[in-house]
């Protein structure tokens, strides 16, 4: 409907253009005054004539005043049969200039054809547009098996990536370097009948930057890069998601040597045999028609297959075995001093104070990705600029880390002075506990104010990155946990719905120790159950039981007795330390918020954990 809306309007413009055209060839000359034969033939008595230009139906008059006059007539009657039908004394016209004319022109042709050829044009303008709306349908239907590559040419300097673009990644940046080395001087490898991987398998959590380090490997080696996703391929037709395989490498044949970069391959990768039919199906063929296409590759075909996702334990085994993707590429969460150079690298274009050193965004930020990190300091430029400020100081990119693991401050949502006093005990307990135990993280920050769902936060952050956690650890955390519970146990007698989480933490971190981790006194180092997923529904997930009805019971004592234990500590901590448990929530609830110097200098004269 929109396309014909639009075809008609290009008719009638064209309609009205070409009548434009042809009134303005057609229409008399604004320099003449039009007068009848009567006058004219006056005129030519009386001697005022100068000159007459005679055309086939109109006569062209020039006064002896310089006045010129337009007279009509008949298109068969001469000049000399008018003279002689209006009695005009042969001697009255003997000194007036006559020339005598036939019509000529592009005025001519266009006055006398354009009546007979308009509607014909209209029409045939109107069947041209039909014709090629037509055509244009035809053609999309045809290239609707091609490929939906986006393709970066290396001369595209603007948007070209290297590897001084990719901060941190020092592992994988080396293994990916044969890579850029192999497209760069193939025949050094083949000539010593070496064959380089045909496909390179980029695994890791999201947000590490798979996609930009294969853009940075394409940048290196200056090659094309053709990049395209996983579910750009399927479609609900039958061959399509085949058909775009093989043009896709048709495609990456003849920019060889060239990276040819499939994002989130579990899109279309899964393993076989889960199908129920229909799409699932239609994935499956796409997926055989990979696997065919990269192991019809010969030696000598420069084409490198780079590929990402952060699920390779669902992917089909045949994606995996040597001569498809037979090398693999894990990227893992930055370290902090790889957390330091991502910061370097996002900060380059941004105004941050030169007092604030990086590195203390780089201690707060365990377990954030480079994505992360660089959505960190949007939120501080964003921040800045909304309090109308030009640097980025500390206060703001603080404030940014807050927000990003926890929400956004609900300043708005205020509480009654009872939820207040509440909340602001709940907390405390959560600080004292996580004070008083060894083997917990610091607290960094403790306040009332909301932020997300929660009605306040304790927020704790380790010293340095950690890759393992000891039980004892895991116990206090525990402990932790439930200290907010008790603490409104304590203080009030009573408890409310503002544990629900962290009971709901616990209950889970406890399961893991016992079921997964192996870390039960009683039912010894093994793992219970096996989580199985449903490939066809997603992220549905199924557990198997490999373990009978009392081991069931056992489990169940065990977990209750578990928590009882951690709620018995976190209990024993704050009645000890009552005075301080006050302390620190009556200064929350005059100040809201503490932080960690505000924190530790309340406990100056405490020398001991427990």
């Amino acid at each position: 409907m929109k396309n014909l809306t639009k075809n008609i309007l290009i008719v009638v413009v064209i309609f009205l253009t070409m009548s434009a055209l042809f009134s303005l060839y057609s229409s008399p000359s604004k320099s003449y005054e039009e007068t009848d034969m009567g006058t004219f033939i006056n005129q030519l008595n009386n001697e005022q004539v100068e000159s007459v230009t005679v055309r086939i139906d109109k006569l062209e008059v020039v006064l002896k005043d310089k006045k010129k006059e337009l007279v009509n007539k008949e298109g068969a009657d001469t000049f000399s049969n008018i003279i002689k039908n209006y009695g005009v004394d042969t001697e009255k016209i003997k000194n007036v200039k006559i020339d005598i004319r036939e019509n000529e022109g592009a005025g001519f042709w266009i006055s006398a054809l354009l009546p007979f050829l308009l509607p014909f044009l209209i029409i045939a303008v109107f069947l041209y547009f039909m014709m090629r709306q037509v055509q244009g349908a035809n053609s999309k239907a045809m290239s609707f098996g091609q490929s939906r590559a986006r393709e970066v040419s290396p001369e595209e300097k603007k948007n070209k990536i290297t590897f001084k673009d990719v901060a941190g990644v020092k592992e994988a940046k080396i293994e990916l370097l044969e890579i850029v080395d192999f497209l760069k001087n193939p025949k050094k490898f083949i000539a010593l009948g070496a064959r380089i991987p045909k496909g390179v398998l980029l695994v890791g959590a999201p947000g590490t930057g798979k996609t930009l380090l294969a853009r940075a490997v394409a940048g290196e080696a200056e090659v094309p890069f053709f990049n395209i996703s996983g579910s750009e391929f399927v479609e609900m037709f039958v061959g399509v998601g085949a058909s775009r395989v093989r043009d896709l490498f048709k495609k990456a044949k003849r920019s060889s040597p060239c990276i040819v970069f499939i994002d989130e391959l579990d899109a279309v990768g899964r393993q076989r045999g889960a199908g129920m039919g229909g799409s699932n199906d239609e994935r499956e063929q796409t997926l055989n028609q990979i696997l065919v296409e990269m192991d019809g590759f010969d030696v000598n075909t420069n084409i490198i297959i780079m590929a990402a996702t952060n699920r390779p334990d669902i992917l089909d085994v045949a994606l995996l075995r040597p001569g498809r993707f037979d090398r693999r590429v894990v990227l893992d969460m930055p370290d902090i001093n790889d957390r330091l150079e991502i910061l370097k690298v996002h900060s380059k274009y941004k105004p941050i104070d030169q007092n604030f050193d990086l590195r203390i965004i780089a201690e707060r930020t365990p377990g954030f990705s480079g994505a992360d990190l660089a959505n960190l300091l949007n939120e501080a430029a964003i921040l800045t600029a909304r309090l109308d400020k030009k640097i980025i100081g500390k206060e703001e990119v603080l404030e940014s880390i807050e927000k990003v693991l926890l929400g956004p401050e609900r300043k708005s949502h205020i509480l009654s002075e009872k939820e207040k006093k509440i909340t602001a005990y709940h907390e405390a307990g959560h600080a004292l506990v996580s004070h008083m135990l060894p083997n917990t993280d610091p607290v960094r920050k403790i306040s009332i104010i909301s932020r997300g769902r929660a009605a306040g936060y304790t927020l704790k952050l380790p010293e340095t990155d950690k890759y393992m956690t000891a039980r004892q650890e895991i116990v206090e955390e525990l402990s932790v946990l439930l200290a907010g519970y008790v603490a409104e146990k304590v203080v009030f007698g009573d408890i409310t719905t503002g544990a629900s989480n962290d009971l709901k933490k616990a209950t889970d971190i406890t399961k893991n120790i016992i079921t997964q981790f192996g870390m039960s006194e009683k039912l010894g180092p093994r793992t219970y159950g096996e989580r199985h997923e449903m490939i066809f529904l997603g992220r549905e997930i199924t557990e198997q039981r490999d373990y009978s009805e009392k081991i069931a019971e056992q489990i169940d004592i065990e977990i209750s007795k578990t928590i009882a234990n951690a709620q018995n500590k976190a209990h024993e901590i704050l009645t000890k330390e009552r005075t301080m448990l006050d302390t620190i929530a009556n200064l929350l609830l005059e100040k809201e918020t503490l932080d960690r110097e505000q924190f530790e200098a309340l406990f100056a004269k405490k020398i001991n954990k427990i």
